[in-house]
């Protein structure tokens, strides 16, 4: 009867035991990203990108799990914006001369806020495979523009320079020493509202369940109710398509 009883013992501190490990196990390849058969009810990103409006980006998005293959998304983007006319060229009559851009009314710098909606096309089978999705956004835009000033000097023989503000219908060319500071004209900064469309492809490649590694590409287009002041002589635009590639790093969790 003690061996039976001693038996039995045995047995049940051996099935804790190994129920515990097999709970540390569970908990440790959750915690590692190891389990594909777990839903992650939140996912949060950031990113940066290249995009034909010849520049940079920066972004960032939260989701939620709506289903097993969807997701609604927030966005939030950054991004400089250049006209493709823009021709840099140097003062060639004047002593050291640097860079500008002749033409050029305004520099702009977007700002998006977004919401939409990201779906799986092919869900992952295992670690070494890709996820492929789809996603659309609709949101707002707003567009930051600060008028471009120049260095100019005050006759093609005088040295002393002033800082004005580039007027396509002063012809100050040959007197144009170079483009001014940045700052200055921060304070004659104009918004522009307007809205986007988006449509994206992306590819995520982590070899961790509750993380993010993606490859993007899409498509999306600004428009404004007003057309913005961006090259003199030029007649002033509304719609702004773009393509873009970005590189996408993240987390999900419960």
């Amino acid at each position: 009867m003690l061996k039976s009883l001693l038996s039995s013992l045995f047995i049940f501190f051996i099935s804790v035991y190994a129920l515990s490990q097999n709970a540390k196990d569970n908990e440790t390849r959750l915690k590692n990203g190891e389990d594909l058969n777990v839903l992650y009810r939140n996912e949060a990103s950031g990113a940066i990108y290249a995009h034909t409006a010849i520049g940079f980006g920066l972004a960032y998005r939260r989701g939620w799990q709506v289903n097993v293959t969807r997701k609604r998304m927030f966005e939030l983007e950054l991004q400089n914006f250049k006209n493709p006319k823009e021709i840099k060229t140097v003062n060639s009559a004047g002593q050291g001369a640097r860079g500008y851009f002749y033409g050029k009314l305004n520099s702009f710098f977007i700002f998006r806020p977004g919401i939409g909606f990201q779906n799986i096309l092919y869900q992952r089978s295992d670690k070494k495979s890709v996820e492929i999705r789809y996603s659309y956004f609709i949101g707002a835009t707003i567009n930051f523009a600060k008028p471009v000033y120049l260095e100019v000097r005050n006759s093609q023989t005088d040295q002393n320079t002033t800082i004005e503000r580039y007027d396509p219908n002063v012809d100050n060319q040959y007197n144009i020493v170079g483009k001014a500071p940045f700052q200055n004209g921060l304070d004659h900064t104009t918004i522009y509202p307007g809205g986007y469309a988006k449509f994206a492809l992306s590819f995520d490649y982590s070899n961790r369940y509750n993380g993010v590694k993606a490859i993007e590409v899409g498509a999306l287009v600004d428009i404004y109710p007003v057309g913005l002041p961006m090259m003199a002589d030029n007649k002033y635009e509304q719609v702004f398509p773009q393509l873009y590639v970005k590189y996408v790093f993240g987390k999900k969790w419960f």
